[in-house]
């Protein structure tokens, strides 16, 4: 542990920024704060007036300036993020030490598919031994918060059972991304039963929009059609378009708070479990798959340039032909209600990206280069 731990300034910061601003609001941990849908998910908790205190470890996966520009969104809504590492031990214990948790979302983890073939070690270090880590320090804690954590709808790995619901089996992974998460969720149980920890998984179903990740297809494909760059579209083996149930990230954050706001409380404390506690699964997808042409063919609209499309067979890699959620639980139990479709969120996420990055669609380019 630095010395910069323990200095008083630094506590102060993770008091202040964990404070909840309204009555019997949260006091959230937020792994995998300056993520995607871990800074979504901190401005919306904050904004609600709950006590958000951000983890993250900033890696390298994709471009760290990304999060970092995240990080700072969330500093100018009084969040702090703490630069940190789910595997070091002791900074998560000060961390609980310092603030009485009442609740962790727990996003952080190793993203994609594709990746787990180049570095399987990162899923294992991330996906597992990092939750394990988290869970350790919670089961400690007392009082012990409830978590609600991201699993992934990769679990439903070569179910062709469809739409994939939460009853169907999930011991086939296609991908070791998949299997991280499947044993996050075997590892949830099992702390669930021995310590009486409040566990919440949520699976998520291809989260999109803006401040998105740039390793995820809409996103790319939108850099590639500026670009004039080609694009790889995937067909299965069968011929088939690879369709996916693509879901806005305002959704999928709606998700989120409904899980927290309906987790019951743990039954432990500082390791000794008192009582049976809340275990819980949900689909989070928006209940209609859509072929990733239709995705491009939408993104042409938008950015009002032609796509270069090479149409290949889809690779050997863990990636699934389709996904297909169906939500019932969630929208019983959570009230949860996806309530954009594609086209409209894509909307969105596109007149983020040419706001950030700067860059200027289709015909707009074309009268701009005239005119410098």
């Amino acid at each position: 542990l630095s010395s910069a731990l323990h200095g008083g300034a630094w506590e102060n910061h993770l008091r202040l920024s964990s404070l909840p601003r309204r009555p019997a609001g949260m006091s959230v941990l937020v792994t995998g704060a300056a993520g995607f849908i871990g800074s979504h998910c901190s401005l919306a908790l904050k904004k609600r007036g709950d006590g958000v205190l951000g983890l993250d470890n900033f890696n390298h996966y994709y471009d760290p300036s990304l999060k970092r520009a995240r990080q700072r969104l969330l500093s100018e809504h009084g969040i702090f993020v703490v630069d940190g590492d789910l595997n070091d031990a002791p900074l998560l214990a000060k961390l609980f030490d310092v603030v009485s948790f009442s609740h962790v979302l727990h996003l952080a983890a190793q993203a994609g598919v594709r990746y787990a073939m180049q570095n399987p070690q990162s899923y294992v270090a991330s996906n597992i031994a990092g939750f394990v880590n988290l869970l350790e320090a919670s089961k400690n804690a007392n009082p012990q918060p409830a978590i609600v954590w991201a699993s992934s709808s990769s679990v439903y790995g070569l179910n062709t059972k469809s739409p994939f619901s939460e009853l169907h089996r999930t011991d086939m992974p296609a991908s070791l991304y998949a299997a991280t998460k499947k044993a996050g969720e075997e590892i949830a149980h099992a702390y669930n039963h021995i310590y009486g920890l409040s566990l919440t998984g949520l699976r998520f179903f291809t989260v999109y929009g803006p401040w998105g990740r740039p390793d995820m297809a809409y996103f790319f494909f939108t850099e590639a059609i500026l670009r004039g760059n080609p694009i790889n579209i995937y067909q299965t083996h069968h011929h088939n378009e690879v369709a996916r149930d693509f879901t806005y990230i305002d959704d999928v954050v709606k998700g989120c708070l409904g899980a927290l706001d309906t987790a019951q409380r743990s039954t432990g404390s500082r390791g000794r479990k008192r009582g049976a506690a809340q275990l819980r699964l949900y689909n989070l997808g928006n209940t209609s798959p859509v072929p990733v042409g239709k995705l491009v063919h939408i993104l042409e609209a938008l950015l009002k340039v032609k796509a270069l499309k090479h149409v290949i067979k889809m690779p050997p890699n863990g990636d699934v032909p389709f996904t297909h959620a169906n939500v019932s639980l969630a929208r019983a139990e959570l009230g949860y209600e996806p309530a954009t479709d594609l086209a409209a969120g894509l909307r969105k996420f596109v007149k983020w990206y040419v706001g950030y990055y700067g860059v200027r669609s289709g015909p707009e380019k074309e009268n701009h280069q005239h005119s410098t």
